[in-house]
């Protein structure tokens, strides 16, 4: 029998390589695991860092694109773990049967989510403000990723994750998320209703400002029909960083028990 592949999918502004640890790990606990970019990503941060065009006007649909593609060329259908958009992408991926289980982690917002709290519009704004955007690469300031993603850490970590893993994304993701309510045929639907798919866990972060903890809570309670397996967890004292900071040992722990409970 083949080893069950892990493909784990990063989000917004944040290189495929801050996976690493994760990989490690999960290969020591017998998985096959990788972390594919995003469309236009390079394969390091410098590299993305230098060509920040390349990521330019992909949205959602490119990126479930992409990874759809890549479980294609897998021996079977596997575990996805995402982060950000990445969890979004990878509740996607399970709803259409692509994936055998998900781990979402503090997931982008799926159509249907509507509470928009005061964090997470000022977390998004560096995108949002010019409607040019939309189709361009947007890179944040060290001081946007302190507030977004590093705000739960002390400042020479923030500082240290910027350095290392920070690269430029594409707007279009925020945009498409933003006016998901009114788009019939959004790109950030997921068929939460389904029970015909594998277990899912959702977690949320208590000091979440990209993604605040009552709208991953939100994403949970869509699930409410589904009598498939639909899980939830609350890392109450981090932040969006969670999966790349000094504590992913704790997260990608858990996801490693519920993954073998499942």
């Amino acid at each position: 029998m083949s080893t069950q592949p892990v493909v784990f999918i990063h989000g917004l502004w944040v290189h495929s390589s801050a996976w690493e640890p994760w990989i490690g790990l999960y290969r020591s606990a017998g998985y096959d695991a990788v972390a594919p970019g995003w469309p236009g990503d390079g394969a390091t941060v410098d590299a993305t860092r230098r060509d920040p065009s390349a990521v330019a006007g992909h949205g959602l649909a490119d990126i479930a694109e992409r990874y759809t593609k890549i479980i294609a060329d897998l021996p079977q259908r596997p575990v996805v773990v995402g982060h950000s958009f990445g969890g979004l992408i990878a509740q996607q991926l399970l709803a259409a049967g692509l994936a055998s289980h998900a781990v979402a982690i503090d997931p982008g917002p799926p159509k249907g989510v509507n509470k928009v709290p005061l964090n997470q519009i000022r977390a998004a704004l560096p995108v949002l403000r010019k409607k040019s955007n939309r189709e361009g690469a947007v890179t944040l300031t060290e001081r946007q990723f302190r507030f977004g993603f590093a705000n739960a850490v002390s400042k020479d970590e923030a500082r240290e994750l910027y350095q290392r893993w920070a690269i430029p994304g594409p707007g279009k993701p925020l945009f498409e998320a933003t006016s998901a309510k009114k788009d019939p045929h959004s790109p950030a639907a997921v068929d939460t209703a389904s029970s015909d798919r594998g277990p899912l866990l959702i977690t949320g972060g208590g000091k979440d400002h990209q993604v605040p903890e009552v709208v991953t809570r939100l994403a949970f309670q869509l699930y409410a029909d589904s009598r498939a397996v639909t899980d939830y967890h609350v890392f109450p004292d981090r932040g969006h960083s969670l999966v790349f900071d000094s504590g992913w040992r704790e997260v990608a722990d858990y996801t490693l028990s519920w993954l073998a409970r499942h």
